[in-house]
């Protein structure tokens, strides 16, 4: 009888400088969405992700958006996604709408009270993230923060059928 032979290549380790890069990104990340959410909760009742949902729903036209559409924006998985907004129509702040064209379509619409809401919050979340990112950097380190940042979200979301992402799931 023979054995299949495991091929198993030795993984390619970070080096050091890699090593430190990587924690420091890990490390900061995960403070600046804490930082995020300790400022929405204590100006505006509510986390950073239903401050982003919010936001894409007022900058949409209609101020509507399908609920596959605002998961895939949010980079969230459906069901997370009818959570926060169970919890955001609790608030009075969003209300769904079904889909005329997709019976099992629905649309997420902030409602004039959820502007309200956002208009009060944004002066606020703009200061906490000016002061968190962008009074830190200089002008090129902002520039090169953007470009890195738009290299990685390329690279992590694939354009092919059948890939792996939350809003898929």
């Amino acid at each position: 009888m023979k054995t299949a032979s495991i091929s198993a290549e030795e993984p390619r380790w970070l080096t050091h400088e890699e090593q430190i890069v990587w924690r420091s990104y890990v490390h900061a990340s995960m403070l600046l969405e804490d930082h995020m959410d300790r400022q929405l909760q204590r100006d505006a009742g509510m986390p950073h992700i239903y401050y982003g949902l919010l936001v894409k729903l007022a900058e949409s036209p209609a101020r509507r958006l399908r609920m596959t559409e605002l998961a895939m924006h949010a980079k969230i998985t459906r069901s997370r996604l009818s959570h926060a907004i169970a919890r955001l129509e609790k608030s009075g702040w969003v209300r769904r709408e079904d889909c005329a064209s997709d019976k099992r379509g629905q649309f997420a619409v902030v409602t004039e009270e959820g502007l309200d809401v956002l208009r009060r919050a944004a002066p606020g979340h703009v200061s906490a993230v000016r002061n968190a990112v962008f009074d830190r950097l200089s002008g090129d380190q902002q520039k090169a923060l953007g470009e890195i940042m738009q290299i990685i979200a390329e690279g992590l979301q694939p354009d092919e059928a059948g890939a792996d992402l939350p809003w898929l799931r």
